[in-house]
Parts: structure tokens; sequence; C-alpha cells
């Protein structure tokens, strides 16, 4: 459709021009130049570790996002219009996956800190890789189990390969400064937008080809088994929790035992405002997942059109927004240092919380799209600030334990929506209305 092309185009143009800004920015030599030889052969150096270690994570780590955008744009058009189950079947089968990735993640953290970060990303390839495989069938039992993995492997893939990337760069780079790993975070959510776009329209291309909505799914596994293969070979190996000799010696040296994970929320505010914030709009981010393409759908019957929507591309500009929403926060970063990260943090909530509620008004096709492309900007933001202020704020040795408790609370609230899905455009709208009151409610607690 021209609308979709047209916004496709120019969000293009947009981030080709962030982009462009970004790297002259970075050309531009210090008005201070460094005299001492030495220094200047240790800051080289570390420029040429610090390349190494980004040529060693970010492909892997793209790798495995691509597997997920992928299955992005038709999990729900999948089941629903494929499959032809009822939408309160297909809000249960969601509620399955974010229930599995709740109760997995009280302990999986705690294993990857205590067996290692490599291992549990490779279980996660292959767990992944098996969620995909069961959508292959139509028994209903089966789809429910493919859900449950699906959950265990989204808790995974939000908690160790950061925690993984964190605790290396801390001990390959101790004495870099904070900007470099908020630099680090900045790279990683645009050169995933730049996936995530590409993810959707080669999502596209497949389901058109083949003439199945399984394809993409299936393509996704063949990237989750090039991840495994690269993780198997290049990635070393770290841990969290100390093994019992470091404890003995730990008593022995009057050594205080490490915190509880729930006393450490409890005793650290900062802790606890990134636990709940984390909670509400990514648990938002989840439910206009859900009915994103619903409201869409509405709104382009409404209009009187008698063409299908091509989700593909329709996803692929979302994830062109995202991009912007990533390169806008390098800018700032970069350009404004006098804007806090809770100031910030506090700008992009309000900003979500009218996304959400302007399509609840207005029902026209253009503004509820033009509405789900800010919200996505907003996580292009949202991501890189969190993911800096979780990596400034966690330690080491709990650091997946901490990322996956902090998805507890955040699927118990997206299991809780979902359970009161009903068919018609009323409870659409409640659940649009009650993601702007969570926006507002995370405004306060900063």
């Amino acid at each position: 459709m021209q609308f979709y092309q047209s916004n496709f185009a120019a969000f293009a143009v947009l981030n080709a021009l962030l982009a462009y800004r970004e790297y002259r920015q970075e050309g531009v030599e210090p008005v201070e130049i460094e005299k001492d030889p030495r220094k200047q052969v240790e800051s080289n150096d570390h420029k040429a570790e610090l390349k190494l270690f980004k040529w060693r994570f970010l492909p892997i780590y793209l790798l495995v996002n691509g597997a997920d955008w992928l299955q992005g744009p038709y999990i729900y058009p999948l089941y629903k219009d494929e499959k032809g189950l009822a939408e309160e079947v297909v809000a249960a089968l969601f509620m399955t996956g974010f229930l599995a990735g709740a109760v997995s993640a009280s302990f999986t953290g705690k294993l990857a800190d205590k067996y290692g970060r490599r291992l549990a990303c490779l279980a996660f390839c292959v767990i992944y890789s098996l969620s995909c495989l069961t959508l292959l069938t139509d028994d209903i039992s089966i789809l429910f189990l493919g859900r449950m993995l699906g959950g265990v492997s989204t808790t995974l893939m939000y908690s160790v390969f950061e925690s993984w990337m964190v605790t290396e760069y801390n001990f390959l780079f101790p004495d870099a400064p904070g900007s470099t790993l908020s630099g680090m975070f900045s790279i990683m959510t645009t050169l995933n937008s730049v996936v995530a776009i590409l993810a959707g329209i080669v999502a596209e291309w497949v389901t058109d080809f083949t003439g199945t909505e399984k394809a993409p799914f299936m393509t996704a596994v063949g990237c989750l088994m090039f991840a495994f293969l690269a993780i198997w070979n290049n990635w070393g190996e770290n841990y969290g929790e100390k093994n019992a000799k470091s404890r003995i010696l730990d008593m022995e040296n009057n050594v205080e035992p490490p915190k509880s994970t729930f006393k450490l929320f409890m005793d650290d505010n900062r802790l606890l405002a990134l636990g709940i914030t984390s909670c509400f709009f990514e648990g938002s981010m989840y439910i206009f997942i859900f009915f994103k393409f619903p409201a869409l759908k509405l709104s382009h019957k409404l209009s009187g059109s008698q063409e299908d929507l091509p989700f593909g591309l329709i996803f692929a500009i979302l994830m062109c927004s995202m991009m912007t929403g990533s390169l806008l926060y390098n800018y700032i970063i970069t350009s404004h240092p006098s804007i806090t990260p809770t100031r910030l943090l506090i700008t992009t909530l309000g900003i979500a919380s009218s996304s959400f509620f302007i399509p609840v008004i207005f029902r026209d096709e253009s503004v509820t799209f033009w509405c789900f492309c800010v919200f996505e900007i907003c996580c292009g933001v949202y991501f890189p600030l969190m993911a800096y202020q979780k990596g400034k704020v966690v330690d080491d040795g709990v650091r997946a334990n901490v990322y996956g408790l902090m998805r507890v609370p955040l699927n118990v609230f997206v299991v809780l929506v979902l359970s009161t899905t009903k068919e018609g455009v009323q409870h659409r709208d409640l659940v649009f209305t009650s993601c702007k009151q969570q926006a507002l409610f995370q405004m306060n607690e900063f």
C-alpha cells in the first residue's frame, strides 16, 4: 500500500541522516590531543580491543535477535488466521508463554550465574528452536508446549546475553568511562533495529514465497543454529555466583556474605525503581504487541479498504521508528550531557503514555499507525537507557539473576491483562487506556 511504503521511505531517509550525523560526530577529533606517546598507544590498544570485543558479541547478539524479530509479524496472524484459533485461545497461548517466562525467571538467572552465562546462551538457542518447530503442528497441546518453551526462551534472551556482555566488558575494560558502555548499548539498539527492519521484510518475503506463515519461524531456526555454533566457537565462559571454596575464603577473611536478591531490591531504591519501570513499560509493550495488529485492522476496515494489511512492511516501519529512537538517544547523551537519565526517562514515559491514549479517541488509520510509531520511538530511547542504568547499578556477581527476576512481575502483569481478553473494540480501548495509566504511574515513581 502506498501509505505504508511512503512511511517506510520517510523513516529510512530520517534514520540515514541521523546515522550520518552520528558518523560525522565520531570522526571529529577532540580539541585536546594527548601528547604522551605512551598514553596514545594505550588508547589505540583500547580501541582495538573494544573493536574486537564488539565483533565477538554483536554479530551473535544480532543473529539471536533476528531470529526473534522474524517471528514478530506473524505470530498473531499464524494463530488467528492460518490455524483459525479464537482470540481467547490466542490470548491463552500468549498468556502461557508469559506465565512460563515468569516462573522460569525465578531460577534461570540464578542457574546462569552459577553454571555459566555462555552455557545459558547455548541452551537458549536449542530451546527457542524447539519452540519454533512446535508450530509445524496444529495439535493444541503441542502449541501450548511451544509457548511454554518460548516463554523460557524470552527470559533467557533478555537476561543472559546482556549479562554475559556486561560482565565480559567489565573484566576486559575495568577503567573504561561510563560513556563507552552507554555507547555500546546505543549501538546494540540501533543495529538491533536494523536487523528488525530486515527481519520484517524477510518474513513477508518468505511467507509470500512459500505460501505459509510458518516460514519465518523455520527461518528463525536456521538463525539460531548459526548463533549456537558461533557462541560455541567464539565465547568464553563467565560466572556470577562464587563457588564453595571462594565462600570459605570469604568467611575466613571476615568478608560479608552477599545479600539475597530480594534484599538487594529492598535496600536499593534505584534497583527497585528500575524494576517497577521495567514491569510496567515493558509489560505495556508486550500488550501492545498483542493488540497492535487488531487495532490497525479495525481502523483499516473503518476506512473502507478491502486490501489486506502488509504486516511485514508495517513491522519493518515500526522497527524503523525504534531505530530512530535509539539514534535520538545517542544524540542526546553525546550532545546534551546536562539531560540526566531520570529526566530523559520521565519524558519518554510521558510521550509513550499519549501514544496509547490518542488511538482510543481517533479511529483514523493513519493517526493510529503514527501513534504506534511514536511509541516505538520511545522504545528506542528506553532500551539503551535502561540497559545502561542496569549495567551501572547491578553487581556482576548476580547480574543474570537480577535481570531474570526483573521479568517476574513483568510477566505476571501481562498474564493478568491477557487473562481478561475478549473479542471487540471496547476491551481493546480499555487495554490501551490502562497502558496509558501505567506509563503515568511510572513517571510518579521517578
